[in-house]
């Protein structure tokens, strides 16, 4: 007896859900109300980055006008977006 053909449309959705994990990026912008050590210490407590990472973070808020903080599922991301707005930091999910 042969064995069954793979199923091709499930495939398909398990492959797109793997994609779909670290399909996003948490995007924070800059203002020009919010410290450097406020956003930094926000971001080591929501998205647990580093010290380092947070200041790297920081420059590139400053200097570019945002920075992706954190690539993830839409999932893991929203409550990180929700924390870091209400830090009072503007935060966005793409």
């Amino acid at each position: 007896m042969s064995s069954p053909l793979p199923n091709v449309e499930t495939e398909e959705i398990l492959l797109e859900e793997l994609l779909d994990l670290d399909a996003h990026d948490l995007i924070v912008f800059n203002d020009d109300v919010n410290t450097f050590n406020h956003v930094a210490n926000v971001l080591v407590k929501v998205c647990r980055h580093t010290r380092e990472q947070a200041e790297q973070c920081t420059l590139i808020i400053h200097y570019k006008g945002k920075c992706a903080v954190k690539k993830g599922s839409q999932e893991e991301l929203k409550p990180m977006c929700e924390a870091i707005l209400d830090a009072g930091i503007q935060a966005t999910i793409v």
